[in-house]
């Protein structure tokens, strides 16, 4: 194959507001939309709301900095971006984590997202529907489930700029119109200010270490750092592009989604059923929110965009997710972006059936349970979630913050990062070196502790 033909199948972005709009879209998902907001209510509110920002600029950021350079000073996906810039067979395994992660996390990731392209309909049409059994039919889940991997399948078949950028920069503006519609609706209830204070005040007397692990491990899991994501998005930037401007967006951007996702709902929540208790867990969006829309003049409509939101919040993180390993395949194995997008595209569809079946009491998924490192886990879905949505993430972010600030050399990757930043120096420069060769490895290995339970913070505050 010519190296034209290479460039091409590989692709690259046509512009810098292309590629923030692209890794805005990977960061951005439901785990703004969903998960953030059920934690924020079973972690006390606007304490774990600070606590999440400061760890975003903290520690997420300088590992969002970290991936995007190596990829860019790589010119490739995660394993080939290790072994192109020295790294030995052990580090060339983070790269190999990102591309498995991914994979996983895609087929399972897209059963909860045809749970919202079924809520479209249901909301818009106004049918009253129970959650719990809506995820127990697998005659519903399963084929929604195949309809939005199909629609991941065809945007990454587009390209890097012909399909993923071109629909990153139509779905992200959507998003954000959608997402500051319903909650300006919501602030301007009557009875809303309620949770806007519950919401934006913070009790710092609920600061504890649960706090702070939760708050850490959700900055990681929003801002897409450990996937690969960042790594695969930095291979297609031109050299002269700033990565410290593009960086600062995608995290301002991701970070006002997760906010703003807060802003839909609790401040309806406490104005239209008030004493719901606030920490309803991962069924808040499902269960409880279709009960908020119901009460609003309207509602069936704010609903129906509601879960279009959240629809594509999921669709612009699978985008990322699939193109990892197709990346992969195109890059170290040489396979046509055609055949390398509908392998993984239906392998993925393939190993979301469990997934959507472990929803089910008494199946042989739902009924699956392993113990790791003394963590029960249950189920096929929360199996895969735990262990790749969750453990192996943090081992990625620690293992390629050690591979760039210990077993590399970091001099260069911060060189890469002033590549088209002049302004990246002194003691910004500085800042960020030691942040990722010291206190970004040290949180980690702090996070890893707990969730292994050897320094017990599991306890909700």
């Amino acid at each position: 194959m010519a190296v034209s033909n290479d460039t091409e199948e590989r692709g690259q972005w046509g512009s810098s507001l292309g590629f923030i709009m692209a890794a805005a879209g990977s960061a951005v998902g439901l785990g703004n939309i969903w998960r953030f907001p059920y934690l924020v209510g079973e972690y006390g509110g606007g304490a774990f709301v600070f606590v999440y920002i400061c760890c975003v600029l903290l520690i997420a950021l300088p590992l969002l900095f970290n991936e995007i350079a190596l990829g860019r000073k790589s010119g490739k996906n995660p394993i080939g971006a290790v072994r192109e810039t020295g790294g030995n067979g052990f580090w060339q395994s983070a790269g190999v984590l990102c591309v498995v992660v991914c994979f996983f996390v895609f087929s399972y990731y897209s059963v909860i997202a045809g749970w919202t392209v079924g809520y479209i309909f249901t909301e818009i049409i106004n049918i009253p529907i129970d959650f719990v059994e809506f995820v127990k039919t697998p005659m519903y889940v399963i084929p929604l489930t195949f309809v939005f991997i199909l629609m991941t399948i065809l945007i990454v078949l587009g390209g890097v700029s012909g399909g993923i950028e071109k629909a990153s920069k139509f779905l992200m503006p959507v998003l954000f119109i959608i997402i500051i519609f319903i909650a300006g609706r919501s602030v301007t209830l009557e009875g809303a200010s309620a949770g806007i204070e519950y919401y934006l005040k913070p009790d710092f007397a609920k600061i504890n270490g649960a706090v702070m692990l939760q708050a850490l491990g959700q900055a990681f899991f929003s801002m897409s750092v450990g996937w690969g994501l960042m790594i695969t998005f930095g291979s297609y930037l031109p050299k002269k592009s700033n990565i410290i401007q593009s960086g600062g967006w995608i995290a301002g951007m991701d970070t006002s989604v997760a906010l703003l996702g807060g802003l839909m709902i609790f401040p309806a929540l406490f104005a239209l059923l008030p004493g719901k208790d606030p920490a309803a867990g991962p069924a808040l969006v499902f269960d409880v929110l279709p009960k908020v829309f119901d009460a609003m003049p309207g509602g069936n409509i704010i609903g129906g965009l509601f879960f279009i939101l959240l629809m594509v919040a999921a669709l612009t993180s699978t985008i990322s997710m699939l193109e990892v390993p197709v990346s992969y395949l195109i890059d170290d194995k040489k396979w046509g972006r055609k055949r390398a997008t509908w392998t993984v595209g239906l392998a993925a569809m393939a190993l979301s059936v469990p997934s959507a079946l472990s929803q089910i009491p008494g199946t042989f998924f739902a009924n699956l349970h392993i113990n790791f490192f003394g963590n029960r886990l249950e189920g096929f879905f929360g199996i895969m979630d735990f262990i790749f949505g969750t453990f192996a993430v943090i081992v990625i972010c620690l293992m390629l913050a050690l591979y760039t600030g210990w077993a590399s050399k970091l001099s260069d990757y911060a060189d890469e990062l002033a590549s088209g930043a002049p302004a990246f120096k002194g003691p910004f420069r500085a800042g960020w070196m030691f942040f990722i060769k010291y206190v970004c490895p040290i949180v980690i290995i702090l996070l890893i502790l707990n969730m292994l339970g050897v320094m017990g913070f599991e306890q909700a505050a």
